[in-house]
């Protein structure tokens, strides 16, 4: 891939332009990259309101028609539903679950169990499941098949 880098006198005239043949998840990775992941959206805990970034973001969980983000300062409720939050992040984000979203970038490990899904420990050792339907596209996006 080529690189191409022009000095502009403003930061008015700042942009960067991706040409590729597909979309993968390296184009996604640095589309990420220079928007400086700022793809944020409201959470509450407590009563209060915070704006989190994605790249803080572990996994989304549903439960009970609750939703839950899960980030190192912990867990906040979310007033999206997952398939909202699915096409919100995109990237490095994906389903692994029916219940679950998880961030790629912070799973630390994984383990094929004999039921056909996978255990992944999150970088915050948290371990949480891929269930069988989302294993391929996982090990796909993971680079392990």
């Amino acid at each position: 891939m080529q690189v191409h880098i022009e000095k502009v006198s403003s930061k008015d005239e700042e942009q960067a332009v991706i040409k590729a043949v597909e979309i993968t998840d390296e184009i996604r990775g640095a589309i990420e990259l220079l928007e400086g992941e700022s793809k944020g959206f409201a959470v509450s805990r407590d009563g209060q309101t915070y704006i989190i970034k994605a790249s803080a973001v572990y996994y989304i969980e549903s439960v009970d028609k609750k939703t839950f983000v899960y980030t190192k300062q912990g867990c906040y409720d979310c007033k999206y539903r997952l398939y909202e939050l699915e096409v919100m992040l995109g990237g490095y984000f994906m389903r692994c679950s029916k219940s679950m979203i998880i961030n790629l970038r912070k799973i630390k490990n994984v383990k094929s169990q004999m039921s056909g899904r996978i255990d992944a420990t999150l970088l915050n050792d948290e371990v949480v499941i891929i269930s069988r339907g989302y294993v391929k596209e996982v090990k796909r996006r993971l680079g392990l098949s």
